[in-house]
């Protein structure tokens, strides 16, 4: 007997597990396999989600109707606004989490989640129709034999492809510390046509509080009124925050890591996968930053009831004995205990322009991609991939139409245009310099975005959606009151005086007064009766406060983008046929016509992204399909 589902979704990270849930709730009837229930959604590295641009891309999930951030909200035990003295654009909220609580908390909500059925076993080859003019999936084979029938597959399998992890001469196969590594599935691929290759990545040590002078370290607490990532009412802001610590490394111990560099994997040849750039191992610190004494580390705990910390920015593949050495030599941790070393681990991944907007790759129906496996390094880019790929590979079953966001709705539709359009040749990772329209994708505004989409295709619930329309109306509210209400001449001069502002010269309106750089809402409430009486009277939430303080000082900026992003819209509707021969336009250069073939772009805007293709060629296509 075999058994059938809609959407079958291949490994439990955090791209698996949003894949599995989106598309179970919107329906479908879902599958997840899963090496270890015991670790789903597991934090394998930092205990800790959000970040610059990753914690805009939380909520953007949690807006779309995705669950990490709920999750997130659910087990922090620590928050910070990042970046608060910069403007709004820079905004990024981060949570430290309770890393077993995370996991166990997702495992919950997988469970009961109706449609969602979990197995766990190791899928060893992926089924495909081939009868066809084009392959379709039909379905997976397990490791212990069995075969599961479904014509949508999610491959979210993380590093565990053929996963080995380093750790100065030893080595051994695994997708993390403890867990056996994925084989099969890549071979299956290749034989379909798929072009593969190795990227690295790494995890430091991890220490026994018990053990480490606290006292030596300098302690980084969370905000004194932390917030949330859930736009959701019913998850709250975490209560009892822990604080993490910050530590420096000094030359000293930067020589004592260099004496194991004759025997790291990272140096000596054995690895030959791709490191990410943005979170280098130390040793890779070293030999970049040759001439720097120190760097700081962060020193995080990674749960309420564990006495283990995580060493944020101590990644290392160099021998454990060298490892150890180097830690002792730093102020607080003369006697540490270690857990567990650091170490390296290679595993298999896809170069993403193999695949469609989408997530479905272009070689065979019914399947997609998500996660590390597509070159990115990070649970929130993970776990937005996954969304969309669960979201799609729904839509696509029922015969409805797929979503892709532009990149001027979200970091999402960045992250996934950059995949696509250009491609990887490190792990990929996120930041707000990525995106051309950060104005527009602020962390405040993801769910005004995405939230009236993720209610049209059924994520989100009707209470969210009715809860959106609710803020946006007292936001538009509370600024229609600053543009009626005045303040006269020398009325509030003391306060102006106060945060630095000049005293008025005439009567103003107090949405002028808000315009002022020095100025906010919530202190000029305090001296302003009339406000003050208004925010009480509407039960103005902080966030409500907030969005419309933004709004009234950035409009000019907002507005700017917005024409831009308008004029690019027009690119992104002139489209390019499927199967168009780019080879037999002479007019287009050499290495345009190559990249054009091999990426496949549906439409104009996406063209003028792919690398090698100048403006000139886009001219040429402009003429083709018409200006």
């Amino acid at each position: 007997m075999t058994e059938r589902y809609d959407i079958i979704v291949i490994g439990a990270g955090h791209a698996g597990c949003e894949a599995a849930s989106a598309a179970a709730r919107l329906g479908s009837r879902t599958l997840l396999i899963t090496i270890d229930m015991e670790k789903i959604a597991s934090m394998s590295c930092n205990p800790a989600v959000g970040g610059v641009a990753k914690g805009q891309i939380v909520r953007e999930i949690d807006a779309l109707g995705g669950m990490m951030g709920r999750i997130t909200d659910h087990s922090a035990i620590q928050f910070r606004m990042l970046n608060r003295s910069k403007g709004a654009a820079m905004w990024s909220p981060r949570a430290q989490c309770d890393k077993r609580e995370f996991s166990q908390a997702w495992r919950r909500t997988l469970e009961n989640t109706h449609k969602l059925y979990l197995w766990q076993d190791s899928v060893t080859e992926i089924l495909f129709d081939t009868s066809g003019e084009k392959p379709r999936v039909r379905g997976v084979k397990t490791r212990m034999g069995v075969e599961f029938e479904t014509s949508r597959v999610v491959l979210t399998t993380g590093t565990f492809l053929d996963g080995v992890m380093h750790c100065g001469e030893a080595h051994a196969e695994g997708g993390r510390a403890g867990d056996q590594a994925s084989h099969g599935i890549t071979e299956t691929l290749r034989a379909m046509g798929f072009e593969c290759g190795r990227m690295k990545t790494g995890t430091p040590v991890r220490l026994d509080a018990r053990t480490i002078n606290f006292e030596a370290l300098e302690a980084q607490e969370g905000d004194a009124e932390p917030s949330k990532f859930s736009f959701d009412p019913d998850t709250e802001p975490v209560k009892h925050q822990l604080p993490c610590f910050m530590v420096y490394t000094s030359k000293r111990v930067h020589d004592t890591l260099r004496t194991g560099f004759d025997r790291s994997p990272l140096f000596n040849g054995t690895i030959s996968g791709i490191g990410p750039r943005y979170c280098p191992s130390i040793e890779d610190k070293l030999r970049t930053f040759a001439d720097k004494e120190q760097h700081q580390l962060f020193l995080e705990p990674e749960g309420r009831s564990t006495n283990e910390y995580y060493l944020n920015g101590f990644s290392s593949s160099l021998p454990y004995s060298v490892q150890i050495e180097a830690l002792r030599q730093i102020s607080g941790f003369e006697n540490a205990h270690v857990y567990r070393t650091g170490y390296a681990i290679e595993y298999d991944y896809f170069p993403p322009t193999q695949l469609r907007h989408t997530l479905e790759t272009k070689l065979v129906e019914g399947l997609y991609f998500a996660g590390q496996v597509n070159g990115t390094t990070g649970y929130e880019e993970a776990a937005a991939q996954g969304l969309m790929a669960g979201i799609n590979a729904h839509l696509s079953l029922n015969g409805k139409e797929e979503v892709v966001l532009r990149r001027d709705e979200a970091y999402i539709g960045v992250l996934i245009d950059d995949l696509v359009t250009k491609g990887v040749d490190e792990p990929y990772r996120m930041f707000t310099s990525r995106a051309e329209y950060r104005i527009l994708l602020r962390q405040d505004n993801a769910d005004a975005r995405l939230t009236p989409l993720g209610y049209k295709i059924g994520l989100v619930s009707e209470k969210k959606y009715e809860n959106l329309l609710k803020k946006n109306s007292l936001v538009e509210s509370l600024i229609a009151f600053l543009r009626q209400q005045s303040v006269k001449r020398g009325e509030i001069d003391d306060y102006l005086i106060s945060v630095g502002e000049e005293p008025l010269t005439q009567g103003r309106k107090l949405y002028d007064i808000v315009l002022r750089s020095g100025v906010t809402i919530r202190s000029l409430a305090e001296i302003h009766k009339a406000l003050r009486k208004f925010i009480d009277k509407e039960a103005l939430s902080a966030e409500v406060i907030e969005q419309c303080e933004i709004q009234i000082k950035y409009r000019g900026y907002i507005e700017r983008e917005k024409f831009f992003a308008e004029k690019l819209h027009r690119l992104e509707d002139i489209r390019i046929p499927e199967g168009f021969d780019f080879e037999g336009m002479q007019s287009l250069t050499i290495e345009a016509r190559q990249k054009l073939s091999r990426i496949r772009p549906a439409t104009i805007g996406q063209a003028s992204r792919i690398p090698g293709v100048s403006p000139a060629d886009i001219n040429v296509l402009l003429v083709k399909f018409g200006r």
